[in-house]
């Protein structure tokens, strides 16, 4: 039975497509992960794969993509996937989502893999019925290639979810690993924004004991406030799943009425509508 807690990738016994019941999407997502070899650019403190290792990931085979998204929409619609292995609050498909593994705009077919996921969409008469998603860090928008994925996502009627999950560069590196500045990711997320909806994704967790400080927050409004016209909102969430990097000791979910206070901070802040899922 799939669950909130289980994000497992080999749940359905799939090279690429794995089925997960989504706290934020509201119901069971069919994921897309095309970094098989659990390959990333970042190294987030709270991901959830095991033996994660930098870099990317390995040619995607696109007709092997497209027969097992084809393969589970049909159990998910025709057949009794859902009533099998769903919980009944959940017994509805949301979306096709590229998550997975690692970065997903990291994989040289990228492009077409989206291509792909409309394809079979259209072929079960799901356009505009099943949502298209890219999870993403966002940081490969200075590839051609990546923005045109994007591109095509957008006129697919799909929808970006764009991870920040804080705004100061010191923050940024020991949380997601990685030296990006403030500026290169509201660079980013500008970018993204103007190819395809964009939702902003937002990780908020205490670290070491601490929740992130004023400072931290304020910074963080700050960088989205200029951008309050151009995203379609906040996805600001807490721990659900236990971490599997060596820092998972240092990781502790914030209460429920943190997270409220903080999405009512932003709101007030940036004008930007937060959707929270503790």
């Amino acid at each position: 039975m799939l669950t909130i807690d289980d994000h497992r990738r080999d749940s359905a016994g799939l090279r690429y497509v794995y089925p997960v019941v989504s706290r934020r999407a509201g119901g069971v997502s069919v994921g897309v992960n095309l970094n098989v070899n659990d390959a990333c650019n970042w190294a987030c403190l709270y991901c959830q794969v095991d033996d994660l290792r930098r870099g990317g990931p390995p040619p995607v085979d696109i007709g092997l993509l497209e027969r097992e998204l084809a393969q589970f929409l049909d159990a998910a619609i025709n057949g009794d996937f859902l009533a099998r292995q769903a919980p009944p609050e959940a017994r509805r498909l949301v979306d096709v989502a590229f998550s997975g593994n690692g970065e997903p705009t990291s994989a040289a077919g990228f492009s077409e893999a989206v291509a792909c996921a409309g394809r079979v969409i259209e072929r079960f008469g799901l356009r505009g019925k099943l949502a298209l998603r890219l999870i993403t860090n966002g940081s490969l928008l200075h590839r051609a290639a990546v923005r045109s994925g994007i591109r095509l996502l957008g006129e697919l009627g799909g929808e970006v979810w764009f991870k920040l999950d804080r705004a100061q560069a010191r923050a940024m590196a020991e949380i997601n690993g990685v030296p990006l500045t403030p500026a290169r990711a509201a660079a980013n997320l500008a970018r993204c924004a103007a190819l395809a909806p964009t939702w902003v994704q937002t990780c908020w967790f205490a670290l070491d004991g601490a929740p992130p400080d004023g400072a931290a927050r304020a910074a963080y409004c700050a960088l989205l406030a200029p951008l309050a016209g151009q995203l379609a909102g906040i996805h600001l969430y807490g721990l659900a799943r236990p971490s599997r990097q060596p820092a998972a000791g240092r990781l502790a979910a914030l209460p429920a009425g943190a997270l409220a206070d903080f999405a009512g901070e932003i709101q007030k802040k940036t004008g930007i509508r937060v959707v929270v899922s503790p």
